[in-house]
């Protein structure tokens, strides 16, 4: 059995086998030469929340999930890593962001699949820019899926929680990188008309929350397949507050409708199930305001399932 590991521990069932096996028994530290699998990487900052006029806390998200996570159970053989936790304590989110994209760059190069722990959705850029490192001179098509209520496409003096798709956007259009934006959860009633001309001037692909029920669900869900079908890897991005606020009330910004976990769960199957999935992070959780670890807990369950289908599509 694994030594444990720092923020992991929970219970233990009998008989202690591999089919009794939870998370907090099977994670490690990642050395050099380990075996590809899951690698959880924390990123403990909720300055972009802060530049974004929100209600901080997410800084104190990896540690939750880490909790959440732990008593999850095993379900496959692929190795499980905790490459820590990236700190934003000085208000440099620039300096953090790129200590997080090159060690995540680092963990992708290693055959890893990186799993970001936020901290407020800043994560995406600082996500966005390892997965371009990693890719090189490589030119091949990236997909950005996000769940969410808000495009993050804002025009800002600082780089905050509510720009890092308008960042990734132009940094790929600059080094030459195919890039399809597709976000699912949008809310016609937190975004404004300017962000809409922006989604709509950049070809983003998004689907709006009322669009999103359970009747409309097939088609929405053939939509996505067809669309990447057409690309070459995929980069996953939740963030929390894209679920109804009963579901998720431990957020920056809570929602007034948001999409329930029974359409939320089957587009993160179709997205895991390409077997072209590279990285994902969860964003937004924030313990301060959660209630019961509620959002914590479905935040856990939405990696527990991701990590798993992604697993089982890439070893067919």
């Amino acid at each position: 059995m694994n030594a444990a590991v720092e923020g992991w521990s929970g219970r233990v069932d009998l008989p202690d086998t591999a089919a009794t096996r939870r998370w907090h028994q099977w994670v490690r530290e990642p050395v050099a030469g380990a075996a590809p699998g899951v690698a959880v990487l924390g990123f403990a900052c909720d300055e972009g929340v802060r530049r974004n006029h929100g209600r901080v806390g997410a800084a104190a998200g990896p540690a939750a999930l880490r909790a959440m996570l732990s008593n999850l159970p095993v379900l496959d053989d692929t190795p499980l890593y905790d490459a820590g936790t990236v700190a934003c304590t000085d208000g440099d989110l620039e300096g953090a962001q790129r200590r997080y994209a090159d060690r995540l760059a680092d963990l992708l190069d290693a055959g890893h699949f990186p799993v970001g722990l936020g901290g407020g959705h800043e994560i995406a850029f600082a996500t966005y820019q390892g997965l371009a490192k990693h890719l090189g001179a490589r030119r091949p098509r990236v997909a950005i899926v996000n769940i969410d209520a808000h495009f993050d496409l804002r025009q800002q003096a600082q780089a905050s929680s509510g720009t890092p798709f308008l960042q990734a956007i132009e940094h790929a259009a600059a080094l030459g990188l195919p890039l399809d934006y597709c976000v699912y959860g949008i809310s016609a009633a937190a975004n404004t008309r300017a962000l809409f001309d922006s989604a709509d001037q950049l070809g983003v692909h998004y689907v709006r929350d009322d669009e999103l029920g359970l009747l409309a669900l097939p088609q929405r869900l053939a939509e996505l397949q067809e669309k990447l079908a057409k690309v070459d890897a995929i980069y996953l991005t939740i963030d929390i507050d894209g679920l109804p606020h009963a579901m998720a009330p431990g957020v920056s910004a809570p929602a007034a409708r948001g999409v329930p976990m029974e359409v939320v769960e089957p587009l993160l199957d179709v997205v895991a199930s390409t077997g072209k999935l590279r990285v994902m992070d969860v964003a937004e959780l924030s313990p301060p305001f959660d209630r019961d670890n509620v959002t914590a807990r479905v935040a856990a369950r939405l990696i527990h399932r991701v990590t798993h289908a992604a697993s089982r599509a890439t070893s067919r």
